[in-house]
């Protein structure tokens, strides 16, 4: 099952969507939104696989085209989002990048942050920053969304917990990080909004390709319309979405919703690229002792998409611009103060 969610209001209007993303069908006489699709996911999953099924059979009513420009993230905000490092390699090359050395016990305990989430980007948004000497970057990155999870959780019983899968740009503020991390209380400002792929799917969606909880194609970023990387998601990751899920519910349970990222994807093949700069600078710093790469620049655009075998778009495409933001109320203080 393919779910997306419309513009409108803060919760978006939930829409089922046709397995090769061409068509859409409005699912608010089940559920008005993902969230509480989510929240009622027992009671409304049949009724939302067979609209599902009779989209993709011909036979769905007020059928429309899908149009990803219109979408929200599917969850346009939730009640948590807490973002791990799974891809261990990753997380070694950037803290290299700053200078911080990686304790051993990275590679047993998987790091994790708790981000920003009342309110994220949709996959057509602009990333907005007030400066490019912040340090912009894109994260290419996969997440799985959960119902109600009891504390204490263990991996083996995970399996029907993890109800759906997006992709993910995990905005990073790289010039901001060492100053926060600094601090030893973690990131805030240097995080801020993410954005989501149009489209969240059920794991059955992938078939053959989600085993031991992990998604096992290539993740493809091009910056300014070139190929940056396509690491393959299922190689090199440390620790699975069900390691990643018992983690954050060792001393807490965890509501329906949740959002849970797999960090940037990686490769030790360096032949694949990378899904964000920090790394490809990091590996540029240790062949040539200098990072060439610049960060995101305004105007710059990133575009992170997922394909199956035969090459369709199983997520759609986040595609996003780098825009400078100017506070509306520095504008209406201009405006105030000008001569007149």
């Amino acid at each position: 099952m393919k779910l997306a969610s419309l513009h409108q209001g803060r919760d978006g209007q939930l829409i089922v969507v046709s397995r090769d993303l061409t068509q859409a069908v409005h699912a608010h006489d089940i559920a008005p939104t993902l969230q509480f699709a989510l929240d009622n996911w027992e009671q409304v999953e049949s009724d939302l696989q067979h609209l599902y099924r009779n989209l993709n059979d011909g036979v769905a009513h007020d059928v429309f085209p899908f149009n990803p420009h219109g979408c929200a993230s599917p969850l346009p905000r939730a009640y948590q989002w807490a973002d791990g490092s799974a891809y261990v390699n990753h997380v070694e090359l950037v803290r290299k990048a700053r200078g911080a050395a990686m304790p051993e016990s990275f590679w047993t305990d998987p790091l994790m942050y708790q981000g920003m989430s009342d309110g994220f980007l949709g996959p057509y948004q602009d990333i907005q920053a007030a400066d490019e000497a912040w340090g912009i970057d894109f994260e290419g990155e996969i997440a799985v969304i959960t119902d109600d999870i009891p504390m204490g959780t263990r991996t083996e019983q995970l399996h029907d917990h993890i109800k759906l899968l997006m992709l993910v740009n995990d905005v990073s503020l790289r010039n901001l990080i060492p100053n926060e991390l600094g601090k030893g209380f973690g990131f805030f400002q240097s995080k801020p909004a993410s954005a989501f792929s149009p489209v969240a799917i059920t794991p059955d969606e992938l078939n053959d390709s989600w085993y031991d909880f992990k998604v096992h194609h290539r993740l493809t970023v091009h910056l300014n319309g070139e190929l940056f990387g396509q690491p393959h998601a299922g190689t090199d990751m440390t620790f699975n979405f069900a390691e990643l899920v018992q983690h954050i519910a060792k001393s807490r349970h965890v509501g329906a919703g949740t959002i849970i990222g797999s960090g940037t994807v990686s490769n030790l093949d360096r032949t694949s690229g990378s899904c964000c700069l920090a790394e490809r600078r990091m590996l540029e710093t240790i062949e040539n002792g200098i990072p060439v790469t610049p960060f995101m620049k305004f105007g710059d655009t990133v575009k992170i998409e997922m394909f199956d075998d035969d090459g369709r778009s199983i997520f759609g495409a986040i595609e996003q611009k780098v825009v400078k933001y100017t506070n509306v109320y520095d504008k209406q203080d201009l405006e105030r103060h000008k001569p007149v």
